[in-house]
């Protein structure tokens, strides 16, 4: 038999060879198993777990803390000054009531002083107001009740020229016919009495020194000004009964 003879029959076989051939040739396409560009995109499907190097704390990038500096001592605060007390103020109690007084040393420091040098002796506790004139004024300091004048103290220079006035309430020293000889007697005004301040240097017209004035106790003025009053010897206008000072103490 000859192919020649069988020509439909060769030409099947031919067709079965190319159809057998032809099968492989995918499979031959197909053998690289995983391919580059799948390994590189891999990644892209499961977030990564790790943050990226960038986002990581990098402790060279970042300078470590600067040492913090001791705290500076505080400055030791000054010294509180001590608040000024105020003007000099004293008590004076008495058998009518308490009269309490503020001084001037500003205005008349002699004075002042010289009269709590009294003070501070005691030397007017159980003296009385020896010379009562109401409208007028109150005068004590140097008597006892048995009307036996006390021994004093040198005179002080007249401080009239203060610029203080006596008007009603303040207290000033009592003197002789000589400007400057006023020891421990003062008086109190009743009502104001100008005539008595500072006029010139003449003899009569030096005045009468005001070193305070009276803050509590007027109403203890008044009551002692309307004090019924008469002679005793050579002096006029002495309480009929004795207005005793019991004791005159600073208040501060």
């Amino acid at each position: 038999m000859t192919l020649r003879r069988y020509p439909l029959l060769a030409a099947a076989f031919l067709v079965l060879l190319a159809a057998c051939g032809s099968q492989p040739e995918p499979e031959t396409a197909a053998e690289p198993a995983t391919p580059v560009e799948e390994t590189v995109e891999a990644p892209a499907e499961t977030p990564a777990t790790e943050a990226p190097a960038a986002e990581e704390p990098v402790a060279a990038v970042v300078p470590p803390p600067a040492p913090i500096p001791a705290p500076k001592a505080a400055p030791a605060p000054a010294p509180k000054k001590a608040a000024p007390a105020g003007p000099p103020v004293v008590v004076m109690t008495t058998n009518k009531g308490v009269i309490k007084i503020e001084l001037f040393p500003d205005k008349a420091p002699k004075t002042v002083a010289n009269f709590l040098a009294y003070v501070d002796d005691k030397f007017y506790d159980g003296t009385i107001f020896h010379r009562v004139m109401p409208n007028f004024m109150i005068q004590g300091g140097g008597f006892t009740g048995d009307m036996a004048e006390k021994n004093t103290r040198a005179p002080i220079d007249n401080e009239s020229k203060n610029g203080e006035s006596n008007v009603r309430g303040s207290i000033a020293m009592a003197r002789t016919g000589d400007p400057h000889s006023a020891t421990a007697q003062f008086f109190v005004n009743h009502v104001n009495n100008r005539m008595l301040d500072f006029g010139g240097q003449g003899a009569n017209q030096w005045g009468y020194a005001v070193f305070g004035r009276v803050t509590e106790g007027m109403d203890v003025v008044d009551a002692i000004a309307l004090v019924s009053t008469g002679n005793k010897g050579p002096y006029q206008n002495v309480p009929v009964e004795n207005v005793v000072i019991e004791s005159v103490r600073r208040a501060n």
